[in-house]
């Protein structure tokens, strides 16, 4: 992913040298360095803590924009950008700046005094530092990955949510479901309780026994709440009473069940000055680039004038099946078809990706991206034939849309299959950086 601000670049360039690995999950370098800088993540406003393997971000951007629409000032962590690295630090409503960050980082910089650290524990640990500095109402803070080693694991929250879970990640947090779950349930701790998404079998299990053994209450979807649409509104169904929202602002049908999640949490934090008024308000209002974004700026925009272009991040089987969902309902409006143009890192399910899509898509035309993880094109049209698809490997992206604008009738053009790739996209015209 490009970064456009640059006055902090060479504080970057130095941390991530710091350590020979980018992920190496663990606690013990994370509290050592906050220790030094005084433990700032004990010193915020209260801590919705949220983590899951899909929903993660859309269920932050409600709970944000709820929150705001109420009139609170909201600090929010999440990660990985998209375009610029100050997406991944909300200050109090706004992105930090560029001198802030490059301050805040030198600190951090100097505390860890060149000692081994992951980039993202550092800074992970700067966000701590400018949250606790910066008065706030609220603070929402995103698991990066996994949750019991993650480096936001050091935060003791107010509630603690678990947006839906399935695999990926598995050379980090395991290969079946319930040792995934058993990582993301890691965020649940004595004191905070917890909200979840409706979960797979042995994933709900897992969560439930780590509720249990902390001794909080669980509150979950399918069970003790629920939420879906109807009649073009957003119904939450809550043990003793009923929310009639309006439809949330991110299409798609699973963004029903991520809203519903978001509003479940807020309940659960018991905050008055959220009224219901104000959970309508942020949930038709939420804001969240690259998952299932219409692009209808910048080249690309320009480039597909006459048809609708998407853009999406998902990169694993769960996320596919939602965004096929979404895609199918477009093609049943008016009959034409679906065409993607998809990019995956080379650790990812492919072929599960791309089968969530078979019978909804026409083609599949694939392009690589920067970054050393990311598949070949050819690789991944490979996977996209044996889930049953019909795949060409493409030089570019604007190669890509060219010959699926060619197909007749002309087709909705999802863009998809990482995050990165999203990136790239959106870092193309500063019309479509994140704000």
């Amino acid at each position: 992913m490009s970064d456009h601000l640059r006055a902090h670049d060479a504080a970057l360039a130095r941390l991530q040298a710091l350590h020979p690995k980018l992920i190496d999950l663990s606690l013990d370098r994370m509290r050592r360095v906050c220790a030094a800088l005084g433990d700032p993540q004990d010193r915020l406003p209260p801590v919705i803590h949220v983590a899951g393997t899909n929903g993660k971000g859309s269920t932050v951007a409600y709970l944000r924009a709820m929150a705001e629409a109420a009139g609170l000032k909201v600090h929010v962590f999440t990660s990985p950008h998209l375009v610029r690295f100050a997406e991944r630090i909300r200050l109090a409503g706004t992105l930090i700046t560029d001198e802030d960050l490059a301050g805040v980082l030198d600190r951090v910089e100097q505390a860890n005094a060149g000692l081994p650290i992951t980039f993202f524990e550092i800074t992970t640990a700067a966000a701590f530092v400018a949250f606790a500095e910066v008065p706030a109402d609220l603070c929402i803070v995103e698991v990066g990955l996994g949750g019991i080693l993650d480096a936001t694991n050091v935060v003791t929250p107010k509630v603690s949510v678990i947006a839906p879970v399935d695999i990926d990640h598995r050379e980090f947090l395991g290969d079946t479901l319930a040792k995934i779950a058993v990582e993301k349930a890691g965020i649940i701790k004595p004191g905070a309780p917890t909200v979840s998404a409706r979960q797979q079998e042995d994933a709900e299990a897992v969560i439930e026994a780590a509720a249990d053994k902390a001794g909080v209450p669980l509150t979950l979807m399918g069970r003790d709440f629920d939420a879906w649409g109807e009649r073009g509104r957003l119904l939450v169904q809550m043990q003793d009473r009923l929310l009639d929202l309006p439809a949330p602002s991110l299409p798609g049908e699973h963004q029903f069940a991520n809203a519903g999640l978001a509003v479940a949490a807020l309940l659960t934090l018991a905050d008055d000055r959220i009224g219901e008024a104000a959970m309508g308000q942020g949930i038709a209002g939420a804001v969240w680039p690259a998952r299932f974004q219409r692009l209808t700026a910048g080249p690309l925009a320009e480039r597909a004038r006459g048809t609708d272009l998407w853009l999406d991040g998902g990169h694993n089987p769960h996320a596919g099946r939602a965004v096929a969902r979404a895609v199918a309902d477009l093609a049943a409006r008016d009959g034409r078809p679906v065409v993607l143009i998809a990019g995956l890192l080379a650790n990812k399910d492919a072929s599960g990706f791309f089968g969530a899509f078979r019978g909804v898509a026409a083609k599949v035309f694939t392009v690589t991206f920067e970054g050393h993880a990311a598949a070949s094109a050819a690789e991944i049209a490979a996977a996209a034939e044996l889930a049953g698809l019909r795949a060409a490997a493409c030089d570019s992206v604007e190669d890509a849309l060219d010959r699926a604008l060619a197909i007749d009738p002309v087709p909705h053009v999802l863009i998809c299959g990482s995050l990165y790739l999203a990136g790239e996209i959106l870092a193309l015209s500063e019309e479509t950086w994140p704000t």
